[in-house]
């Protein structure tokens, strides 16, 4: 980690130059130089501005790696989710969401859906509805597991939920191994989504028959990926 290596990269990231942050700062272009090559720590003072130029928390600009984060995540991007009916499963278990997506994984091979579309779009979100008992006795949570299904698919293959997904655009971001830290790296990509909401005048928006976020993990060339979904307004 490095203070300097941090400022130089939300720097570049904003394609500000050091002489534009020296006037922004009002300090001399050689006083940037310095913060970046790590000669000299800014003042407590220019360290909280600093932060509110880059959109990032304090501790995120003194403590973290920001650099080894770009490898992580990649740039929120805006995507269509067009109106389609979901088939869903819902299950409270000490390890719903494996339950859960083996279950659909199951159901799609037996309805015949992945025969037809062997590329179906498998997603997941927590199902909030868990009683405290199943939560602090037993150590249970909630996980729905879900297939959109393409329009021309049909069936009426019992054991999931049919529901409607109206037609909504979401922020999308993309993690790279997202179960490496998994409790640091996931709930960090919805904190970058909310940031990007604030940032661009814009907010979480909760709809009718409209899921409000969820999470797409496939494989390519080896490599582990999650995409987060959040339903904006």
């Amino acid at each position: 980690m490095s203070l300097g290596n941090n400022i130089r990269y939300l720097r570049g990231n904003k394609k500000i130059t050091q002489e534009s942050l020296a006037n922004i700062m009002n300090v001399s272009r050689q006083t940037i130089f310095r913060w970046e090559a790590d000669e000299v720590i800014p003042e407590l003072e220019r360290l909280v501005e600093l932060s509110k130029i880059f959109s990032c928390t304090l501790d995120e600009l003194v403590l973290a790696d920001l650099e080894s984060y770009s490898k992580i995540y990649s740039d929120i991007v805006i995507k269509r989710v067009p109106a389609c009916k979901v088939a869903r499963y819902v299950i409270i278990s000490t390890n719903p969401e494996d339950d859960a997506n083996n279950y659909m994984i199951s159901w799609g091979k037996k309805s015949g859906l992945l025969s037809y579309y062997p590329d179906a779009m498998l997603i997941g979100y927590d199902f909030p509805f868990v009683s405290v008992e199943q939560q602090n006795r037993f150590n249970m949570r909630g996980y729905a597991s879900a297939y959109f299904l393409p329009d021309t698919f049909e069936t009426d293959c019992p054991g999931v939920e049919y529901i409607a997904q109206e037609e909504a655009e979401y922020a999308v971001i993309t993690i790279t191994d997202p179960f490496v830290q998994a409790f640091e790296r996931i709930p960090k990509a919805y904190k970058y989504i909310l940031e990007y909401f604030e940032k661009n005048n814009c907010k979480e928006k909760h709809r009718e028959n409209v899921l409000d976020c969820f999470e797409h993990v496939y494989e390519n060339d080896g490599i582990t990926y999650m995409d987060v979904y959040m339903c904006k307004l």
